[in-house]
């Protein structure tokens, strides 16, 4: 048996799996495909941005060769991410992914090299001993999670697979969509305290993708200087990592 907490907790993060469940099966039929090809001149703006920037954190903050990182993405859709990092270096084998969807696991397992193991499943309950990866990665799902305590879950297991010495890096929105009620923005405040003994740095990023893609074909040269001004930006990209005093 449960104990009552335990059991809240165990309640909660099921109701809020099954409504994640039902949003991205709407999310399937109102999103159109080409927003997000690498055609779309507005996201291919967005990736190269994130390229650039998470290039420099990894430059800036690992203390271990991609080459040998251990490293875990929580709600890794496709697996455009874990692509990612093999594109930079990482070793395949190395690399694992975890999402709540199968029919996402499925077609990442198919694009992504063999070595690379995806499994399903929920983040607030992570199969993985305590510290085995040298990165943790999330990219806009703690957004999509509306469930206070089951974001809370999430940010402690990612807490406790991760390697001291290690860091998390957060991707996510910090304002609310008006035309999506399905997510939530995480401002800094709000990251600090689902990460309360955790160091962590944030900078804002992702020009506002209506706007990114309105202008991003024609107009890319205006969409870079709004983007290096920030103050039009919709996300943040953090560094969240143990502090080394941390029992």
């Amino acid at each position: 048996m449960f104990p009552p907490n335990a059991q809240r907790l165990e309640t909660a993060t099921t109701r809020e799996e099954a409504r994640l469940r039902s949003a991205y099966e709407r999310r399937k039929l109102e999103i159109p495909k080409q927003r997000y090809s690498f055609f779309s001149a507005g996201n291919l703006l967005h990736i190269q941005e994130r390229e650039r920037r998470v290039l420099a954190l990894l430059a800036r903050h690992a203390q271990v060769p991609l080459e040998e990182m251990t490293i875990l993405e929580v709600g890794c859709g496709t697996g455009f991410w874990l692509r990612e990092f093999i594109k930079w270096g990482a070793c395949p084998e190395n690399l694992v992914g975890l999402d709540l969807l199968q029919d996402r696991i499925e077609e990442c397992k198919r694009l992504c090299p063999s070595g690379v193991k995806v499994h399903c499943g929920n983040a607030a309950r992570i199969d993985s001993p305590a510290e085995s990866f040298d990165l943790v990665l999330q990219s806009t799902v703690f957004s999509s999670v509306l469930d206070i305590s089951t974001r809370r879950q999430m940010a402690n297991e990612m807490v406790r697979v991760l390697r001291r010495g290690g860091m998390i890096i957060w991707y996510d929105l910090f304002m609310n969509n008006p035309n999506n009620a399905d997510v939530q923005g995480i401002d800094r405040s709000q990251i600090r305290a689902l990460f309360p003994k955790c160091k962590i740095t944030t900078s804002r990023i992702t020009l506002a993708p209506p706007l990114a893609r309105s202008l991003a074909r024609q107009a890319r040269t205006i969409c870079d200087v709004l983007a290096g001004l920030r103050v039009l930006d919709t996300h943040l990209l953090a560094v969240i990592s143990k502090q080394t005093n941390e029992n």
